[in-house]
């Protein structure tokens, strides 16, 4: 059995997934049974998905740490508890410090989404930072996420938040950058300028807390964003 905090939308895809092969029980303070049960889970309290042997923690990364505090003293001896937060260093040292040395850890970023793996998971990407997850547990885990077609990437913190700082954060600071600009479909228009407005489309659906959050608790964000920048005015200044 699973435990899931938090159903957003990523929590709702994560449900429905996993409620293909077990059971998965499902606290959330805002949405109402019927729409849990609607992809095959269970609404649960707090200390029941807590009970479980593996326990995701599908909430904001502004909200990570008070959710921590409240879920240690629940917890089962030699649960796992996982993220899917979209950075990792911060969100792990925080796992470390406030959950019992009795449980495992395990950082998870699954790279997609609701629109993208809306029917199938096949040759998504998901990475994993294991931190204190046994190796047997860990092998079974990683062993189960291929089985369902998923393209397992295996990453350090820094690593994955590094390399995630200019290939999901730079992407949404494009595309948002994008929609204050105005964009939009034109008539005329090119191959060039389609491609650049599906940027628009990859950003459209999500909340301005993800984004935020994504840059905020992303180490390397603000440099990568401030070196784009500054590329950019090197190239504005070359056409004055």
């Amino acid at each position: 059995m699973i435990g899931i905090i938090g159903f957003g939308r990523f929590g709702a895809l994560t449900a429905r997934y996993l409620a293909e092969d077990c059971r998965v029980l499902v606290y959330s303070n805002s949405q109402p049974a019927a729409a849990i049960e609607a992809v095959g889970a269970s609404k649960a309290t707090l200390e029941e998905v807590c009970a479980q042997p593996y326990v995701i923690l599908c909430v904001p990364i502004s909200a990570m740490r008070p959710a921590l505090e409240k879920i240690a003293p629940m917890l089962a001896h030699d649960a796992v508890v996982i993220d899917v937060c979209s950075v990792k260093k911060y969100p792990l040292e925080w796992m470390q410090q406030r959950l019992p040395d009795h449980v495992g850890i395990l950082g998870t970023h699954p790279m997609f989404g609701p629109d993208s793996a809306a029917d199938s998971l096949q040759d998504r990407k998901i990475v994993l930072c294991n931190v204190t997850t046994p190796e047997v547990i860990y092998r079974k885990i990683r062993l189960y996420l291929r089985g369902r077609g998923l393209d397992v990437i295996e990453s350090s913190p820094e690593e994955h938040d590094r390399q995630i700082a200019i290939s999901l954060s730079l992407t949404h600071f494009i595309g948002r950058s994008l929609a204050e600009f105005g964009a939009d479909r034109l008539r005329i228009d090119t191959e060039g300028y389609r491609r650049l407005t599906y940027t628009l489309e990859v950003v459209e659906h999500d909340t301005w807390q993800l984004f935020q959050d994504m840059h905020r608790f992303n180490p390397f964000a603000r440099q990568i964003r401030e070196d784009f920048m500054a590329a950019m005015g090197r190239i504005n200044a070359k056409l004055l």
